[in-house]
């Protein structure tokens, strides 16, 4: 059973500048690696994904990043993304049309992802026994797995009432 305040789902007033600045470091890192670029606006997303961990919409995070006046256009947002999700750091969440960030950025995984509810907070698994259940499942029916992405719903840690 887990713990009442489990690290996957951070407690009431957790403050989240310590996760976006973690993932921006991985970011610089995985680009620097790769030689890709980390532009400004692909980390103002990135910051603007990690300042919850809460899924947001491509036109939530655009609203974040033009509440001070800003002046992005939602393709910019898009392709923001797209470079973010080609790079491991992060994930789009289809049931939500949203994106997390990814907590184990640049390896190559499989996804699987609890949704809670109540408050709306994600926590992202990387279980291998689930990956290889699906792809021992999916082998049987003759299918080749490309992408897997597993979302799980229920109540998280701070919300269960048991």
């Amino acid at each position: 059973m887990p713990h009442k305040h489990d690290p996957f789902f951070p407690p009431p007033g957790h403050d989240h500048r310590s996760c976006a600045s973690e993932a921006i470091a991985a970011a610089e890192t995985i680009c620097q690696d790769r030689g890709s670029r980390l532009t400004a606006l692909r980390q103002r997303v990135l910051e603007a994904i990690w300042e919850g961990h809460r899924p947001l919409g491509a036109y939530d995070i655009l609203a974040r990043l033009n509440r001070n006046g800003g002046r992005n256009a939602p393709m910019a947002v898009y392709r923001a993304l797209d470079f973010l999700m080609d790079h491991g750091l992060v994930h789009r969440l289809a049931s939500r049309n949203a994106f997390i960030g990814c907590r184990h950025p640049g390896d190559d995984h499989s996804a699987q992802f609890l949704i809670c509810d109540s408050c709306g907070s994600v926590a992202e698994l990387a279980s291998d026994d689930v990956h290889k259940t699906i792809g021992r499942a999916a082998a049987k029916k003759g299918f080749a797995v490309t992408s897997e992405t597993v979302e799980i719903t229920g109540h998280c840690p701070n919300c269960n009432p048991s």
